[in-house]
């Protein structure tokens, strides 16, 4: 008989698994057999909880995308003033959680994956546009509309090139690198504004 409360345990080892399975594959040709291997289940069950290796996928960028917007809203609640706030965006995104290897990994294998999923594309979309709207909030109270724009570009595209030199050197360029480089970048921008 199944033990009550299982299913939410046995759901997040599953996602949890198949993050591990994609970073060390860097890609999304993991079977269900070995994501279920690795979270200790059968195959079976992992089919009775998600249908299909879509769905598990699907799983697992929500889990990734839910993560990354509590950070996100831990961060901005802590925030003060509007460059804290672009900041506190900036610093989600590169937790110790979110920069991590096999994270990092799967991100990038929902990118590709992006380009054959509507459903992994509209999930990209979604982080994209919220990236944006968490960006500019804090970035229009600091520059004109149009150069706040710019600046959230700049820093997005930061982001996806910091993660793609993580995936492809992972004992290269750690977080610490990646935070500087990128507040370096928000703080040069704002400056050019104001000269």
């Amino acid at each position: 008989m199944p033990k009550i409360g299982m299913e939410p345990i046995r759901r997040k080892a599953l996602i949890d698994a198949a993050i591990a399975a994609i970073g060390d594959r860097g890609a999304l040709d993991v079977t269900v057999s070995d994501i279920a291997g690795r979270a200790g289940v059968s195959s079976a069950l992992a089919h009775h909880y998600f249908g299909n290796k879509e769905r598990l996928l699907e799983a697992t960028m929500r889990s990734l995308l839910t993560e990354l917007g509590q950070d996100v809203r831990a961060g901005l609640k802590a925030a003060r003033t509007p460059r804290e706030r672009v900041a506190a965006v900036i610093d989600a995104n590169f937790s110790e959680k979110q920069f991590a290897p096999a994270t990092v990994a799967a991100w990038l294998a929902f990118f590709v994956e992006a380009e054959r999923t509507p459903a992994i594309r509209h999930l990209l979309i979604i982080y994209r546009s919220r990236l944006n709207s968490n960006l500019m909030h804090g970035l229009r109270q600091l520059a004109e509309r149009d150069r706040a724009a710019r600046i959230a570009e700049g820093i997005g595209a930061l982001i996806d090139g910091l993660y793609l030199r993580r995936a492809a050197a992972p004992s290269e360029g750690g977080r610490t690198s990646a935070l500087a480089l990128i507040h370096d970048y928000l703080d040069t921008m704002l400056a050019r504004g104001q000269a």
